[in-house]
C-alpha cells in the first residue's frame, strides 16, 4: 500500500506563491509518475501538472510558465511551485502517483487547499 501526504497550501494574495511538497511512502514500483490535480468548487478535477520518474514533465495550458513540478525519487517527494497565483487557481490540489507492474496502480492523498484571495 502506498500513502501520500501533501503538504504547503494555504491562503496566497493574487500574484504570491506558494509550494506544495507530496511525500510518498510505502511500497512504490518504478517507474512511476507522480503529479497534482485540482477541484475547483463545481468543478471536475483536473490535472495541473505531472512528472515522471524519467523526468518528463506535462503541464495543463493554464499553468504552464507559471507553475513548475520537481521530483526528488531518492525521497518519492513531488513539488508543485506555484507562481503568479491567480484567483482562478484556487482548488484542492491533491497529489497522484500512478505505477505498472502487471497491473495499473493509482493512489491518491487527502488533498490540500490553496485559496488566492486579496
Amino acid at each position: 500500500q502506498v500513502q501520500l501526504v501533501e503538504s504547503g497550501g494555504g491562503l496566497v494574495q493574487p500574484g504570491g506563491s506558494l509550494r506544495l511538497s507530496c511525500a510518498a511512502s510505502g511500497t512504490i514500483f518504478s517507474p512511476n509518475t507522480m503529479g497534482w490535480y485540482r477541484r475547483a468548487p463545481g468543478k471536475e478535477r483536473e490535472l495541473v501538472a505531472t512528472d515522471t520518474s524519467g523526468g518528463s514533465t506535462n503541464y495543463a495550458d493554464s499553468v504552464k510558465g507559471r507553475f513548475t513540478v520537481s521530483r526528488d525519487n531518492a525521497k518519492n517527494t513531488v513539488y508543485l511551485q506555484m507562481n503568479s497565483l491567480r484567483p482562478e487557481d484556487t482548488a484542492r490540489y491533491y497529489c497522484n502517483l500512478r505505477t505498472k507492474r502487471f497491473v495499473l496502480y493509482e493512489y491518491w492523498g487527502q488533498g490540500t487547499q490553496v485559496t488566492v484571495s486579496s
